[in-house]
C-alpha cells in the first residue's frame, strides 16, 4: 500500500530487493532501511527473519511503512529520521535514496518530489549515504544501495572506497524511463545524461562492505 506523497515501489525497489535476498540475511541480522518509503524493503528483510529498523524523513512514509508492517504481521521499528538512528550499528544497510537529477536549486524539503529529486547531479542524498555508511555498519557489515547510472556509479564506488569500504557493482539493469525522467528528457539530454531518442536508463546496485 502507498499513499499520496510516498514513493511507490518500482524497478529500483525490485532490483535492490533481489540483491538483498542474495545476502545471508536471517534471524540475528540487524538491518537498517534508509529512506524506507512504503517499507517494501523493510518488509522483505523482516520476512527473511531480520530485526529491522526503518527510517524516513517523511512523516507520511513513516506512517505508511508502519501500516504496511502491521498489515503484513511483521515487526518493524519505523522512525522518522534523516539518515540513521544515532548510536547504533547494523549488519546490513539497504537504501533506495532519491537520485533523480533535477534542474533548479537544492532538493525540495516538502512534497512528493522529495522522494526522487536529488539536486542538479542527483547526488544530494547519495553523497550523504556514502559518508554515513561506515558509521552505521558493524565490522563486516554490508551496504546495498541502488541508484541511476546517470548519477555516476564510479563516483559512488570512489566515495565508498575513500570511506574505507570495499565496494563494487553487483547488479545492472536497463529499465524504461519513468514519467519524471520523460518530462526532463530535453534537460537531461542537454547535460549529456541521456542520448537523443534514448528511452531507458541504467539502474545499478552497489554493495559495499566494511572490513
Amino acid at each position: 500500500m502507498t499513499v499520496p506523497g510516498v514513493y511507490r515501489p518500482q524497478h529500483d525497489s525490485r532490483i535492490l530487493m533481489r540483491a538483498l535476498c542474495a545476502e545471508p540475511v536471517g534471524p540475528g541480522t540487524d538491518l537498517l532501511d534508509l529512506g524506507t518509503g512504503s517499507g517494501v524493503l523493510a518488509l522483505c528483510a523482516a520476512r527473511l527473519g531480520a530485526r529491522v529498523t526503518a527510517v524516513d524523513v517523511s512523516r507520511r512514509a513513516v506512517l505508511c511503512a508502519r501500516v504496511n508492517a502491521a498489515l503484513a504481521g511483521h515487526r518493524v521499528t519505523v522512525r522518522r529520521h534523516d539518515l540513521s538512528p544515532p548510536g547504533r550499528a547494523f549488519d546490513v544497510v539497504v537504501s533506495n535514496p532519491p537520485y533523480v537529477p533535477a534542474p533548479g536549486g537544492p532538493p525540495p524539503r516538502h512534497g512528493a518530489a522529495r522522494a526522487w529529486d536529488a539536486g542538479h547531479d542527483g547526488r544530494a542524498v547519495l553523497d550523504r549515504v556514502c559518508a554515513a555508511a561506515p558509521k552505521v555498519l558493524r565490522p563486516g557489515g554490508v551496504l546495498l544501495m541502488v541508484h541511476s547510472g546517470m548519477c555516476g556509479a564510479q563516483t559512488t564506488l570512489r566515495q565508498l572506497a575513500d570511506a574505507g569500504l570495499a565496494a563494487r557493482v553487483v547488479a545492472r539493469e536497463r529499465v524504461p524511463l519513468g514519467p519524471v525522467l520523460h518530462a526532463r528528457r530535453s534537460w537531461l539530454s542537454g547535460r549529456g545524461l541521456l542520448q537523443d531518442g534514448e528511452d531507458t536508463e541504467e539502474l545499478v546496485v552497489i554493495r559495499a562492505q566494511r572490513s
